[in-house]
């Protein structure tokens, strides 16, 4: 998994942008209610509620869908996301059958969705981004979840929920009620690294880079001297997509390299501490200036894509597959997708990941205090909210060893198109450490079990077919993906756990609710950021910087300021 995408992926999945997945209804629309939800009935008898009780009539519930393709290549080619085998074992299991109201790409999603709150046109169940939540809250449109919550959360969500001692959910909490369900995780997944294609370091007798200089030098060379040897001119050096601050392929990881912390992706503003102990605002200081100026130089030169302001995600993707880049920023999950789509396209490609260089040696990643930007709320409307809470119930059960030989890509299902999903906030720490542990003692089977067994089981087979050359169940590209971003000690987490070991992170401050005038001027801001940056990026006057920094300041910047402070003097300086 992975977020953004797979926070997304998991995002990527990504930071990733959050999107609603679904299962489409093929019956008709009408919500189904049963005779008596079940709600009532844990209120009518002693027997306490199950977790995972059928209802005893088809509960419909509504949802959105934003997706990408499947991350999985071995998923049947053509399906749909109303053929998702998680829908079917959802209505066989639960009973509960999930329609669509809409469903648009991932890159659309934010637009789309955006036009569904304005005008009140809201599914039952939602994911939300922070803003969103408290835009929703406001309106009064979320429905209080703590019966729900209390009275039919599983013994696993519960252990997830409760691992940090309940202070997410009480984030979430306003006046005695609980209005979300937050997918929080370790800070560390959102650690940017850098990947680069070791083999063509090789084929031009360059090494890993470990400054700036040397990454200039190298994404130079990676465009002048035919790294792929094939004797084209078809190469560039940075993979870059037209935002800058993202869930993926964009430059996060750049600017920290010059000391520079303006986002932490997903276009929400990075905030630090400065001398004096206040939180400023990340976007606006002089390093981030004198970043735009090298990105404006490599776009000069060519180090740079000369299209990236007309490329999306999915074209950097596109460009990362057919080896046309061989370096780009990223998190741990990237061998998972789309590294893994090059290595099947091009047996020679050798992907490693390393330590963001910095200006005068390796730099310092930007890490989030808390990692929680995935939120399922219930639309106040809604009759059975508790089915929400069964659903990831359902999500969480599908885990468990007895579903390993059912719940397979190859049969259809795929686990980034269902949602509500919330994961053990220590998954990926977990299936490092297990899978490990048993290459370790080649040991020939995962012997834990819990809820966690699949998401374990599935890397360890990766890495012993991968580690074997065995691709009689998966491509090269698909073992190497998971073994190398889960639980290689040089790959994706490895090298985030060492990071994390060695301190060389600056932290977010900031990571209380959207303060006022950031959810009424956040996307004004937003829109001046972005296309400030990619006019400097693409030519204009540094000086531009400048006149950015004024507007945003008067535009609302100064107010956020404030605001940012007042939350920090309250809380966050606790």
């Amino acid at each position: 998994m992975k977020w953004t995408k797979l926070a997304k992926m998991m995002l990527i999945s990504t930071m990733t942008l959050s999107v609603m997945a679904a299962c489409s209804n093929q019956g008709n629309e009408s919500e189904g209610t049963p005779s008596k939800t079940s709600a009532e009935e844990a209120n009518s008898n002693t027997t306490p509620p199950d977790p995972l009780g059928k209802y005893p009539e088809t509960v419909t519930v509504t949802q959105v869908l934003g997706y990408n393709p499947p991350e999985d290549p071995r998923t049947p080619q053509g399906i749909t996301p109303e053929q998702n085998a998680y829908c079917k074992d959802l209505k066989d299991m639960l009973n509960i059958e999930v329609q669509y109201k809409w469903t648009v790409p991932s890159s659309q999603f934010e637009q789309k969705f955006s036009l569904a709150m304005a005008s009140a046109d809201l599914p039952d169940i939602m994911e939300l981004d922070q803003k969103n939540f408290e835009k929703l809250k406001k309106q009064d449109m979320l429905a209080d979840l703590t019966q729900a919550y209390n009275d039919f959360a599983s013994p696993a969500l519960k252990k997830y929920m409760e691992s940090d001692g309940g202070f997410a959910m009480k984030t979430f909490t306003s006046d005695g009620k609980l209005l979300a369900i937050p997918g929080f995780e370790d800070p560390f997944l959102s650690t940017q690294l850098l990947w680069i294609r070791k083999d063509w370091l090789d084929n031009l007798k360059l090494q890993p880079p470990k400054t700036m200089d040397e990454l200039e030098q190298v994404a130079r060379a990676f465009v002048q001297q035919d790294p792929d040897q094939n004797g084209k001119n078809d190469t560039y050096g940075i993979a870059m997509q037209k935002n800058l601050f993202f869930w993926g392929f964009d430059l996060r990881g750049f600017f920290n390299g010059f000391g520079a912390y303006p986002s932490i992706g997903d276009n929400q503003s990075a905030w630090i501490k400065d001398d004096s102990g206040k939180l400023i605002p990340g976007l606006i200081q002089p390093e981030v200036k004198t970043a735009l100026g090298k990105l404006q130089s490599w776009y000069k030169e060519g180090i740079l894509d000369k299209e990236f302001a007309l490329k999306d995600e999915n074209k950097s993707v596109e460009d990362i597959t057919a080896g046309k880049v061989g370096i780009s920023y990223g998190e741990w999950w990237y061998p998972n997708w789309p590294l893994n789509l090059n290595v099947d396209k091009d047996p020679k490609a050798d992907w490693i990941a390393l330590q963001i260089p910095g200006l005068d040696g390796p730099g310092k990643s930007m890490v989030p205090k808390i990692r929680s930007n995935k939120l399922v709320v219930v639309n106040k409307k809604m009759k059975n909210p508790e089915a929400a809470i069964k659903m990831i119930n359902f999500y969480i059960e599908m885990g468990n060893k007895k579903y390993m030989d059912q719940n397979k890509a190859e049969k259809g299902y795929v686990y980034n198109w269902f949602n509500p999903r919330i994961y053990n906030p220590a998954q990926i720490e977990t299936i490092y450490t297990e899978v490990n542990k048993a290459l370790d003692a080649n040991q020939t089977e995962i012997t834990l079990d819990d809820e966690n067994y699949k998401n374990v089981a599935d890397v360890f087979k990766a890495a012993k077919d991968y580690l074997a050359g065995n691709t009689a169940n998966a491509s090269k590209g698909v073992n190497w993906g998971q073994y190398f971003s889960r639980a290689a000690k040089d790959g994706g987490w490895g090298m985030t756990r060492q990071i994390k070991e060695n301190q060389a992170y600056v932290n977010n401050e900031f990571y209380g609710l959207p303060t006022a005038t950031q959810v009424e001027k956040g996307s004004q801001l937003d829109k001046l950021m972005q296309e400030t940056f990619t006019k400097i990026v693409m030519g204009a006057s540094l000086d531009e910087f400048d006149k950015f920094v004024q507007s945003w300041k008067s535009l609302g910047g100064d107010q956020i300021t404030q605001e940012v402070n007042d939350w920090y003097g309250q809380q966050g300086a606790k």
